[in-house]
This record gives C-alpha cells, sequence and structure tokens, in this order.
C-alpha cells in the first residue's frame, strides 16, 4: 500500500520531495526548489502515520533509503548531493521546466 501511494504522489505531482522536517539536507533541496521557482510536493515522512512504511517502500523502489528523496517528471533524481549537482551542472532548471514545475516565460 506504501509503495502503491508513493508512486500516486510521484506521477501526480511535477516534483515530489520525500523529506523530514529536521533533515538540514531537505531543508536545503527545498529551499533550492523554492529559490528556482519550482512547484513541487514535499510530503514529509516524520509527520505522516505511515511514514516509515513509505520510506521503506521507497528503499525498495529506488535503492535510496535516506532522504530527500527527489523525483522530477516521474524520473527517481536522488538525494540532495544528486540535485545541486543538477544545479551546479546547469541540468536542474531544464528538467523541471520540462515537467512542467516552472512556467516556461514566453519570449514574444
Amino acid at each position: 500500500m506504501s509503495l502503491a501511494k508513493a508512486k500516486e504522489i510521484v506521477s501526480g505531482n511535477p516534483v515530489a520531495v520525500f523529506s523530514k522536517t529536521y533533515c538540514p539536507f531537505c531543508v536545503s533541496v527545498k529551499d533550492l526548489l523554492s529559490k528556482l521557482g519550482a512547484t513541487f510536493k514535499a510530503v514529509e515522512l516524520d509527520s505522516e502515520k505511515d511514514g516509515s512504511e513509505i520510506q521503506a517502500a521507497l528503499a525498495e523502489w529506488t535503492g535510496q533509503r535516506t532522504v530527500p528523496n527527489v523525483f522530477i517528471g516521474g524520473k527517481h533524481i536522488g538525494g540532495c548531493d544528486a540535485t545541486t549537482a543538477l544545479h551546479r551542472e546547469g541540468k536542474l532548471l531544464p528538467l523541471l521546466t520540462e515537467a512542467g514545475a516552472i512556467a516556461k516565460t514566453s519570449t514574444a
């Protein structure tokens, strides 16, 4: 059930961040996404009654047990290091735009 819930969250949102409220790496990723103007769904696993089950399901699905666990456009990105590395390489913004998390600016 938890895996189905995780997959539903991922498929229903351009960006999903599975997070914990007290995790500094989670805060960094959410701050970065906010600064870039991305819309994202943050699921705070320490606040969800089935949070530990969702985290276990994510580990089974992605091989990653740690948070943050970031998905963009339905694709597993990874954690804080992977997300910030994509940003440093100039690849995060295009991914967010392609996923529909950032409105495309009109050049007309």
